[in-house]
């Protein structure tokens, strides 16, 4: 499990992106996103595992994790990795280094996960199948007073917000977790949240406004 190790000046995330290359390079600019100053953390489902069309931003991860994001799988990466024998469009390097990524990130007061977990089970023995794929169980239930995570607020996706209750579109916090899915594979929008300044950087990826509707918001959550 890495920890970011260079000083930053801000602390950036974005979670789901599924195949929506072209929004997040644009909020990375909006926010004016300096690799060398600030750390991004990106917490999985870059692509849809079924439709080759967005298996083009695995490339535009894997650059940001060169420059210095650091990148969790969500459940498609692994879904992909599961039949990547069936895979011969993706280069056996992608394969290798989605391989080795984290399944969650610890910084500061946070915790990175791309789904959540399971409550009563420590952090080092959680499966990869719940920290990427578990919803109600990690979503309705409090962490149990033993849970390390406690420690944290856990900023996850996987589950888009329209389905926890929030407006479309719209970051969801709770219980000391923070859902950051704001439905970009469901024609809402992509998120990038300056994590520690509570700014959020979203732009709509519907059909008909792709890129548009370009937004700059400070919120007021309390954790």
């Amino acid at each position: 499990m890495p920890t970011p190790t260079k000083k930053y000046s801000r602390l950036l995330a974005a979670a789901d992106i599924h195949g929506y290359k072209d929004e997040l390079s644009l909020l990375l600019k909006e926010a004016n996103y300096n690799p060398i100053q600030d750390q991004l953390i990106l917490l999985g489902d870059y692509i849809d595992a079924d439709n080759p069309a967005t298996w083009g931003t695995l490339d535009t991860v894997r650059q940001l994790a060169a420059e210095g994001a650091l990148v969790l799988p969500g459940n498609q990466e692994l879904r992909v990795l599961a039949a990547k024998e069936h895979q011969p469009s993706l280069p056996s390097d992608i394969l290798q280094w989605l391989e080795q990524l984290p399944l969650y990130i610890v910084e500061g007061n946070f915790l990175f996960v791309h789904a959540g977990l399971r409550p009563g089970i420590p952090l080092n023995k959680q499966s990869a199948k719940d920290l990427t794929e578990i919803r109600d169980d990690f979503i309705n239930q409090p962490l149990a007073e033993q849970d390390e995570a406690l420690a944290y607020v856990i900023i996850f996706g996987h589950t888009p917000t329209f389905k926890l209750g929030a407006p479309a579109g719209e970051l969801w916090v709770g219980n000391r977790r923070m859902a950051i899915d704001t439905g970009a594979k469901h024609g809402c929008r992509l998120s990038l949240l300056d994590v520690g300044q509570l700014i959020r950087y979203s732009c709509s990826t519907a059909a008909h406004s792709r890129c548009g509707d370009l937004r700059l918001e400070t919120l007021a959550y309390q954790f």
